[in-house]
Protein backbone atom coordinates (compact mmCIF):
# COMPACT_ATOMS: atom_id res chain seq x y z
CA UNK A 1 0.00 0.00 0.00
CA UNK A 2 1.34 2.94 -0.94
CA UNK A 3 0.88 6.49 1.55
CA UNK A 4 1.62 10.31 1.50
CA UNK A 5 3.76 10.25 4.44
CA UNK A 6 4.33 13.75 3.91
CA UNK A 7 0.87 15.40 3.71
CA UNK A 8 -1.31 12.17 5.81
CA UNK A 9 -2.62 13.63 9.00
CA UNK A 10 -4.65 12.36 12.05
CA UNK A 11 -7.91 13.23 10.54
CA UNK A 12 -7.87 12.40 7.28
CA UNK A 13 -5.41 8.34 8.35
CA UNK A 14 -8.71 8.34 10.98
CA UNK A 15 -11.16 8.70 7.67
CA UNK A 16 -9.52 6.53 5.36
CA UNK A 17 -9.64 3.50 8.35
CA UNK A 18 -13.42 4.32 8.93
CA UNK A 19 -14.02 4.05 5.27
CA UNK A 20 -12.12 0.83 4.82
CA UNK A 21 -9.92 2.69 2.67
CA UNK A 22 -7.18 0.48 4.55
CA UNK A 23 -6.77 -1.58 7.95
CA UNK A 24 -4.92 -0.52 10.71
CA UNK A 25 -2.69 -2.85 10.02
CA UNK A 26 -2.27 -1.99 6.79
CA UNK A 27 -1.30 2.09 8.12
CA UNK A 28 0.56 0.68 11.01
CA UNK A 29 2.78 -1.17 8.65
CA UNK A 30 3.87 1.15 5.97
CA UNK A 31 4.76 3.65 9.07
CA UNK A 32 6.80 0.37 10.51
CA UNK A 33 8.92 0.21 7.23
CA UNK A 34 9.39 3.90 6.50
CA UNK A 35 10.69 4.03 10.23
CA UNK A 36 13.07 1.17 9.14
CA UNK A 37 14.34 2.42 6.60
CA UNK A 38 14.88 5.81 7.30
CA UNK A 39 16.78 5.48 10.30
CA UNK A 40 19.97 4.47 9.62
CA UNK A 41 20.11 7.98 7.91
CA UNK A 42 18.04 10.03 9.89
CA UNK A 43 18.96 8.27 13.85
CA UNK A 44 15.36 9.56 14.32
CA UNK A 45 15.05 6.05 16.98
CA UNK A 46 16.47 4.25 19.63
CA UNK A 47 13.76 1.98 19.15
CA UNK A 48 10.61 1.08 16.46
CA UNK A 49 8.51 -1.48 18.42
CA UNK A 50 8.39 -5.18 17.29
CA UNK A 51 4.91 -5.74 18.49
CA UNK A 52 3.55 -2.51 16.57
CA UNK A 53 1.75 -4.39 14.57
CA UNK A 54 -0.14 -6.40 17.18
CA UNK A 55 -1.22 -3.49 18.59
CA UNK A 56 -2.32 -2.14 14.90
CA UNK A 57 -4.71 -5.95 14.90
CA UNK A 58 -6.04 -4.82 18.18
CA UNK A 59 -7.37 -1.66 16.28
CA UNK A 60 -8.75 -3.12 13.87
CA UNK A 61 -10.83 -5.27 15.92
CA UNK A 62 -12.18 -2.16 16.90
CA UNK A 63 -12.91 -0.41 13.68
CA UNK A 64 -14.35 -3.95 12.44
CA UNK A 65 -16.86 -3.43 15.45
CA UNK A 66 -17.59 -0.06 14.26
CA UNK A 67 -18.21 1.37 17.90
CA UNK A 68 -15.04 3.20 19.01
CA UNK A 69 -15.32 6.76 18.02
CA UNK A 70 -11.92 7.88 19.03
CA UNK A 71 -9.79 9.92 16.29
CA UNK A 72 -6.76 8.16 17.69
CA UNK A 73 -7.82 4.64 16.61
CA UNK A 74 -5.27 3.00 14.91
CA UNK A 75 -3.14 5.78 14.75
CA UNK A 76 0.93 5.49 14.87
CA UNK A 77 2.79 7.82 17.25
CA UNK A 78 6.24 8.06 18.30
CA UNK A 79 6.89 8.93 21.90
CA UNK A 80 9.96 10.28 23.42
CA UNK A 81 12.21 8.35 25.12
CA UNK A 82 12.09 10.31 28.69
CA UNK A 83 7.89 8.59 28.62
CA UNK A 84 7.81 5.35 30.50
CA UNK A 85 6.05 2.23 28.17
CA UNK A 86 5.55 -0.63 30.55
CA UNK A 87 7.62 -3.71 29.62
CA UNK A 88 9.74 -1.15 27.01
CA UNK A 89 13.51 0.17 27.64
CA UNK A 90 13.34 3.50 28.59
CA UNK A 91 17.02 5.35 28.56
CA UNK A 92 16.37 9.17 28.21
CA UNK A 93 19.34 8.72 25.84
CA UNK A 94 21.40 7.99 28.51
CA UNK A 95 23.93 5.48 29.36
CA UNK A 96 23.25 5.70 33.10
CA UNK A 97 19.81 4.51 31.81
CA UNK A 98 21.52 1.10 29.71
CA UNK A 99 19.08 -2.43 30.17
CA UNK A 100 16.59 0.03 32.16
CA UNK A 101 13.13 -1.76 31.51
CA UNK A 102 10.18 0.39 32.71
CA UNK A 103 7.58 -0.89 35.33
CA UNK A 104 4.75 1.22 34.39
CA UNK A 105 3.16 3.46 32.19
CA UNK A 106 3.03 7.10 32.17
CA UNK A 107 -0.43 8.19 32.42
CA UNK A 108 -0.26 10.01 29.03
CA UNK A 109 0.44 6.33 27.51
CA UNK A 110 -2.20 5.04 29.69
CA UNK A 111 -4.73 7.52 28.25
CA UNK A 112 -3.42 6.78 24.82
CA UNK A 113 -3.51 3.10 24.58
CA UNK A 114 -7.29 3.54 26.04
CA UNK A 115 -7.85 5.72 22.68
CA UNK A 116 -6.59 2.77 20.80
CA UNK A 117 -3.32 4.60 19.53
CA UNK A 118 -0.32 2.57 18.32
CA UNK A 119 2.95 3.08 19.62
CA UNK A 120 5.63 2.64 16.80
CA UNK A 121 8.82 3.46 18.96
CA UNK A 122 10.97 5.34 21.14
CA UNK A 123 12.27 8.49 19.86
CA UNK A 124 16.35 9.95 20.38
CA UNK A 125 16.69 12.97 22.18
CA UNK A 126 19.11 15.08 24.03
CA UNK A 127 20.39 13.03 27.08
CA UNK A 128 18.17 13.87 30.06
CA UNK A 129 16.21 16.30 27.80
CA UNK A 130 19.48 18.88 28.58
CA UNK A 131 20.22 20.49 24.84
CA UNK A 132 18.81 22.03 21.74
CA UNK A 133 20.18 19.79 19.60
CA UNK A 134 20.14 16.06 20.15
CA UNK A 135 24.33 16.39 20.03
CA UNK A 136 24.02 15.33 23.81
CA UNK A 137 22.56 12.19 23.19
CA UNK A 138 24.64 9.17 24.08
CA UNK A 139 23.56 7.70 21.42
CA UNK A 140 24.91 10.24 17.94
CA UNK A 141 23.08 13.42 17.47
CA UNK A 142 19.46 13.15 15.15
CA UNK A 143 19.74 14.79 11.57
CA UNK A 144 17.02 16.76 10.42
CA UNK A 145 14.80 15.61 7.55
CA UNK A 146 14.72 18.61 5.47
CA UNK A 147 18.54 19.26 5.35
CA UNK A 148 20.20 15.83 6.70
CA UNK A 149 23.38 18.05 7.61
CA UNK A 150 21.59 19.64 10.24
CA UNK A 151 20.38 19.20 13.57
CA UNK A 152 16.44 18.68 14.02
CA UNK A 153 16.48 20.74 17.86
CA UNK A 154 16.42 19.30 20.92
CA UNK A 155 15.61 18.11 23.09
CA UNK A 156 12.77 16.28 21.70
CA UNK A 157 14.43 16.62 18.01
CA UNK A 158 13.45 12.59 17.34
CA UNK A 159 9.84 13.52 17.94
CA UNK A 160 9.87 16.95 15.98
CA UNK A 161 12.15 14.56 12.93
CA UNK A 162 9.61 11.67 13.24
CA UNK A 163 6.86 14.05 12.34
CA UNK A 164 8.83 16.22 9.15
CA UNK A 165 10.05 12.51 8.05
CA UNK A 166 6.54 11.15 7.77
CA UNK A 167 8.12 7.78 9.92
CA UNK A 168 4.89 9.11 12.57
CA UNK A 169 1.89 10.76 12.67
CA UNK A 170 2.18 12.75 15.65
CA UNK A 171 4.58 12.41 18.25
CA UNK A 172 5.04 12.98 22.41
CA UNK A 173 7.80 15.59 23.56
CA UNK A 174 8.53 17.21 26.42
CA UNK A 175 9.18 20.98 27.16
CA UNK A 176 11.35 21.86 29.60
CA UNK A 177 12.40 25.39 28.27
CA UNK A 178 11.29 25.25 24.68
CA UNK A 179 12.14 21.51 24.38
CA UNK A 180 9.50 21.05 21.69
CA UNK A 181 8.67 24.18 20.15
CA UNK A 182 12.51 24.60 19.39
CA UNK A 183 12.62 21.63 16.99
CA UNK A 184 9.39 22.12 16.03
CA UNK A 185 10.87 25.59 14.04
CA UNK A 186 13.75 23.21 12.96
CA UNK A 187 11.66 20.54 11.16
CA UNK A 188 8.62 22.92 10.30
CA UNK A 189 6.08 21.17 12.14
CA UNK A 190 4.02 22.21 15.00
CA UNK A 191 4.66 21.65 18.38
CA UNK A 192 2.75 22.99 21.78
CA UNK A 193 3.92 23.40 24.78
CA UNK A 194 1.26 22.89 27.27
CA UNK A 195 0.17 24.71 30.34
CA UNK A 196 2.01 23.65 33.85
CA UNK A 197 -0.72 21.05 35.10
CA UNK A 198 -2.04 20.79 32.57
CA UNK A 199 -1.34 16.82 30.91
CA UNK A 200 0.27 14.42 34.17
CA UNK A 201 4.19 14.71 34.45
CA UNK A 202 3.60 10.48 36.52
CA UNK A 203 6.12 8.49 34.22
CA UNK A 204 7.95 11.65 32.75
CA UNK A 205 11.67 11.39 33.84
CA UNK A 206 11.84 14.19 35.95
CA UNK A 207 14.50 17.12 34.46
CA UNK A 208 12.97 20.24 36.02
CA UNK A 209 10.01 19.18 37.67
CA UNK A 210 8.19 22.76 37.98
CA UNK A 211 9.01 23.42 34.23
CA UNK A 212 8.19 19.95 32.95
CA UNK A 213 5.84 19.79 30.57
CA UNK A 214 4.62 16.44 28.29
CA UNK A 215 3.33 18.12 25.13
CA UNK A 216 2.27 16.90 21.49
CA UNK A 217 3.67 17.81 18.29
CA UNK A 218 1.97 17.21 14.54
CA UNK A 219 1.52 18.33 10.75
CA UNK A 220 -1.63 20.29 12.10
CA UNK A 221 -2.73 22.11 14.42
CA UNK A 222 -6.22 19.29 14.70
CA UNK A 223 -3.12 16.13 15.10
CA UNK A 224 -1.91 18.54 17.85
CA UNK A 225 -5.22 19.28 19.53
CA UNK A 226 -6.06 15.51 18.73
CA UNK A 227 -3.20 14.61 21.21
CA UNK A 228 -3.60 16.98 23.19
CA UNK A 229 -7.30 16.18 24.08
CA UNK A 230 -6.48 12.62 24.66
CA UNK A 231 -3.90 13.14 27.75
CA UNK A 232 -4.54 16.17 28.66
CA UNK A 233 -6.44 16.11 32.63
CA UNK A 234 -6.30 15.89 36.42
CA UNK A 235 -4.11 12.74 37.62
CA UNK A 236 -4.26 11.78 41.23
CA UNK A 237 -0.89 10.51 40.13
CA UNK A 238 0.71 14.32 39.82
CA UNK A 239 -0.96 16.52 42.48
CA UNK A 240 0.45 19.61 40.19
CA UNK A 241 -2.27 18.25 37.65
CA UNK A 242 -5.47 19.54 37.32
CA UNK A 243 -8.51 20.58 35.57
CA UNK A 244 -8.81 23.69 33.80
CA UNK A 245 -11.76 25.15 32.62
CA UNK A 246 -12.57 25.64 29.16
CA UNK A 247 -11.61 29.13 27.94
CA UNK A 248 -13.94 31.69 26.92
CA UNK A 249 -14.48 31.25 23.20
CA UNK A 250 -11.49 33.33 21.33
CA UNK A 251 -13.27 36.78 19.75
CA UNK A 252 -13.04 37.26 15.87
CA UNK A 253 -11.29 40.55 16.71
CA UNK A 254 -7.72 39.21 18.78
CA UNK A 255 -5.22 41.16 20.62
CA UNK A 256 -1.84 40.37 19.69
CA UNK A 257 1.59 41.55 21.77
CA UNK A 258 4.43 41.58 20.70
CA UNK A 259 7.46 42.18 23.24
CA UNK A 260 9.36 44.23 20.54
CA UNK A 261 12.00 45.69 23.26
CA UNK A 262 12.51 42.22 24.45
CA UNK A 263 13.68 40.85 20.64
CA UNK A 264 15.72 43.77 19.55
CA UNK A 265 18.96 42.50 20.62
CA UNK A 266 20.27 38.98 19.26
CA UNK A 267 17.74 38.94 16.28
CA UNK A 268 18.96 37.81 12.72
CA UNK A 269 17.55 40.43 10.30
CA UNK A 270 16.42 37.56 8.07
CA UNK A 271 14.08 36.53 10.97
CA UNK A 272 12.66 39.60 12.06
CA UNK A 273 11.93 39.88 8.17
CA UNK A 274 9.39 36.49 8.40
CA UNK A 275 8.57 37.79 11.93
CA UNK A 276 6.91 40.85 10.25
CA UNK A 277 5.30 38.88 7.52
CA UNK A 278 4.14 36.45 9.95
CA UNK A 279 2.24 39.62 11.98
CA UNK A 280 0.93 40.43 8.40
CA UNK A 281 -0.98 37.35 8.23
CA UNK A 282 -2.36 37.73 11.82
CA UNK A 283 -3.28 40.97 11.29
CA UNK A 284 -5.20 39.40 8.29
CA UNK A 285 -6.38 37.00 10.29
CA UNK A 286 -8.38 39.54 12.56
CA UNK A 287 -5.81 41.00 14.59
CA UNK A 288 -4.64 44.28 16.33
CA UNK A 289 -1.06 44.00 16.85
CA UNK A 290 0.51 46.28 19.57
CA UNK A 291 3.57 46.86 21.55
CA UNK A 292 3.66 45.21 25.04
CA UNK A 293 6.38 45.71 27.70
CA UNK A 294 8.00 43.02 29.67
CA UNK A 295 10.88 44.03 31.49
CA UNK A 296 11.66 41.01 33.10
CA UNK A 297 11.89 38.54 30.16
CA UNK A 298 15.39 39.84 29.94
CA UNK A 299 16.51 38.26 33.30
CA UNK A 300 14.32 34.55 31.86
CA UNK A 301 16.77 32.88 30.52
CA UNK A 302 19.82 33.31 33.04
CA UNK A 303 16.97 32.45 35.85
CA UNK A 304 16.17 29.64 33.93
CA UNK A 305 19.97 28.16 34.07
CA UNK A 306 19.84 28.56 37.86
CA UNK A 307 16.14 27.01 38.51
CA UNK A 308 16.80 24.06 35.69
CA UNK A 309 20.07 22.99 37.35
CA UNK A 310 19.20 23.58 40.34
CA UNK A 311 15.83 20.69 40.11
CA UNK A 312 17.91 19.00 37.47
CA UNK A 313 20.91 18.30 40.05
CA UNK A 314 18.21 16.84 42.40
CA UNK A 315 16.05 14.75 40.30
CA UNK A 316 19.61 12.98 38.77
CA UNK A 317 20.68 12.06 42.18
CA UNK A 318 18.29 9.34 42.30
CA UNK A 319 20.74 7.69 39.07
CA UNK A 320 23.62 5.95 41.15
CA UNK A 321 23.61 2.55 39.87
CA UNK A 322 22.02 0.49 42.87
CA UNK A 323 18.35 -0.19 41.86
CA UNK A 324 18.89 -0.06 38.06
CA UNK A 325 20.89 1.11 35.20
CA UNK A 326 24.56 1.13 34.38
CA UNK A 327 27.11 0.11 37.04
CA UNK A 328 30.30 0.31 37.61
CA UNK A 329 32.08 -0.54 40.34
CA UNK A 330 34.60 1.74 42.49
CA UNK A 331 37.37 0.75 45.74
CA UNK A 332 33.92 1.50 48.03
CA UNK A 333 30.62 2.60 48.06
CA UNK A 334 31.42 6.32 47.73
CA UNK A 335 33.62 5.46 44.82
CA UNK A 336 31.23 3.32 43.39
CA UNK A 337 28.99 6.55 43.29
CA UNK A 338 31.24 8.76 41.87
CA UNK A 339 32.34 5.89 38.86
CA UNK A 340 29.29 5.04 37.93
CA UNK A 341 27.88 8.57 37.71
CA UNK A 342 31.57 9.84 35.98
CA UNK A 343 30.95 7.43 33.26
CA UNK A 344 27.41 6.86 32.88
CA UNK A 345 26.38 10.76 32.53
CA UNK A 346 27.44 12.76 29.48
CA UNK A 347 29.18 16.16 29.63
CA UNK A 348 26.21 18.10 29.59
CA UNK A 349 24.03 16.21 32.83
CA UNK A 350 27.51 16.72 34.65
CA UNK A 351 27.76 20.49 33.83
CA UNK A 352 24.29 21.18 35.01
CA UNK A 353 24.59 19.04 37.56
CA UNK A 354 27.51 20.79 38.90
CA UNK A 355 25.70 23.95 38.21
CA UNK A 356 22.72 23.12 40.35
CA UNK A 357 24.48 21.65 42.91
CA UNK A 358 26.79 24.86 43.35
CA UNK A 359 23.82 27.25 43.51
CA UNK A 360 21.82 25.61 46.00
CA UNK A 361 25.02 25.37 47.87
CA UNK A 362 25.43 26.44 51.41
CA UNK A 363 26.40 30.28 51.43
CA UNK A 364 25.20 30.75 47.75
CA UNK A 365 21.89 29.41 48.05
CA UNK A 366 20.56 33.33 48.67
CA UNK A 367 23.06 34.77 46.35
CA UNK A 368 21.85 32.39 42.96
CA UNK A 369 18.52 30.44 43.74
CA UNK A 370 16.49 32.47 46.18
CA UNK A 371 16.97 35.32 43.75
CA UNK A 372 15.96 33.30 40.84
CA UNK A 373 13.02 32.53 42.12
CA UNK A 374 12.17 36.26 43.15
CA UNK A 375 12.71 36.90 39.55
CA UNK A 376 10.41 34.22 38.44
CA UNK A 377 7.27 35.34 40.24
CA UNK A 378 8.27 38.53 38.67
CA UNK A 379 8.17 36.71 35.18
CA UNK A 380 5.06 35.04 36.15
CA UNK A 381 3.47 38.13 37.64
CA UNK A 382 4.05 40.28 34.10
CA UNK A 383 3.06 38.48 31.81
CA UNK A 384 0.06 37.05 33.48
CA UNK A 385 -0.91 41.14 33.78
CA UNK A 386 0.24 41.54 29.90
CA UNK A 387 -2.08 38.17 29.00
CA UNK A 388 -5.03 39.94 30.40
CA UNK A 389 -4.18 42.92 27.98
CA UNK A 390 -3.86 40.76 24.80
CA UNK A 391 -5.31 37.78 23.83
CA UNK A 392 -1.41 36.49 22.90
CA UNK A 393 1.92 37.19 23.17
CA UNK A 394 4.04 37.08 20.26
CA UNK A 395 7.53 36.41 18.91
CA UNK A 396 9.81 34.21 16.76
CA UNK A 397 10.62 30.86 17.90
CA UNK A 398 13.86 30.65 17.70
CA UNK A 399 16.76 33.30 17.08
CA UNK A 400 17.56 31.23 13.36
CA UNK A 401 16.83 28.24 11.64
CA UNK A 402 18.04 24.92 11.97
CA UNK A 403 22.07 24.66 12.62
CA UNK A 404 25.18 22.36 11.96
CA UNK A 405 26.53 20.13 14.21
CA UNK A 406 29.39 21.30 16.07
CA UNK A 407 28.30 25.04 15.82
CA UNK A 408 27.07 25.72 19.49
CA UNK A 409 28.20 22.57 20.93
CA UNK A 410 31.82 23.71 22.08
CA UNK A 411 30.44 27.07 23.58
CA UNK A 412 27.50 26.19 26.21
CA UNK A 413 26.56 29.89 26.68
CA UNK A 414 25.47 30.09 22.58
CA UNK A 415 23.54 26.86 23.29
CA UNK A 416 21.97 28.26 25.61
CA UNK A 417 20.67 31.47 23.72
CA UNK A 418 18.94 29.25 21.79
CA UNK A 419 15.95 28.90 24.24
CA UNK A 420 15.69 33.00 24.76
CA UNK A 421 12.42 33.20 23.22
CA UNK A 422 11.08 29.61 24.78
CA UNK A 423 11.78 30.00 28.16
CA UNK A 424 9.48 32.88 29.87
CA UNK A 425 6.20 30.37 28.81
CA UNK A 426 7.91 27.83 31.28
CA UNK A 427 8.89 30.40 33.89
CA UNK A 428 5.10 31.36 33.33
CA UNK A 429 3.53 28.34 33.25
CA UNK A 430 1.08 29.20 30.39
CA UNK A 431 0.57 27.17 26.79
CA UNK A 432 2.87 28.43 23.76
CA UNK A 433 2.64 26.74 20.43
CA UNK A 434 5.31 26.83 17.70
CA UNK A 435 3.35 27.76 14.08
CA UNK A 436 5.48 27.33 10.76
CA UNK A 437 6.21 31.17 10.14
CA UNK A 438 8.70 30.80 6.78
CA UNK A 439 11.93 30.61 5.60
CA UNK A 440 15.44 31.60 5.79
CA UNK A 441 17.77 30.16 3.48
CA UNK A 442 15.70 27.37 2.41
CA UNK A 443 15.22 26.07 6.61
CA UNK A 444 12.14 26.68 8.17
CA UNK A 445 11.50 29.34 11.24
CA UNK A 446 8.35 29.11 13.69
CA UNK A 447 6.22 31.55 15.07
CA UNK A 448 5.70 31.27 18.75
CA UNK A 449 1.99 32.36 20.54
CA UNK A 450 1.56 32.20 23.81
CA UNK A 451 -1.63 32.17 25.76
CA UNK A 452 -3.39 32.51 29.24
CA UNK A 453 -2.95 29.44 31.44
CA UNK A 454 -5.02 27.07 30.27
CA UNK A 455 -6.12 28.79 27.00
CA UNK A 456 -4.64 26.01 24.76
CA UNK A 457 -7.70 25.88 22.96
CA UNK A 458 -7.50 29.44 22.01
CA UNK A 459 -3.75 28.28 20.32
CA UNK A 460 -6.07 25.65 18.17
CA UNK A 461 -8.15 28.59 17.10
CA UNK A 462 -5.97 31.09 15.75
CA UNK A 463 -3.79 28.17 14.26
CA UNK A 464 -6.94 26.96 12.16
CA UNK A 465 -7.48 30.57 11.18
CA UNK A 466 -3.97 30.65 10.02
CA UNK A 467 -4.45 27.42 8.48
CA UNK A 468 -2.58 25.42 10.08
Amino acid sequence: MKLDHNHLTIASAGLALRRGDYTATELVSAYWERAKLENPRLNIYREVFADALDQAASADEKLRANNDPNPLLGIPLAIKDNILIRGRSAGAASRILENYRASYDATAIDRLRRAGAVLLGRTNMDEFAMGSSTENSAYGWVRNPLDPERVAGGSSGGSAAAVAAGVALAALGSDTGGSIRQPASFCGVIGLKTTYGAVSRSGLMALGSSLDQIGPLGRTVDCVASLYGAIAGCDPLDSTSQDYPPPRPLPQKIKVGVPHAFLESGLDPAVAAQFEQALAKLRDANADIVTVDLPHWRQALAVYYIIMPAEASTNLARYDGVRYGYYQAGEDLVDDYAVTRGAGFGSEPRRRIMIGTYVLSAGYYEAYYAKAVGVRAAITAETKRVLEEVDFIATPTTTGPAFRPGERSTDPVAMYLEDIFTVPANLAGVPAISLPMGRVNNLPLGLQLIAPAGAEEWLFTIGRRLGY
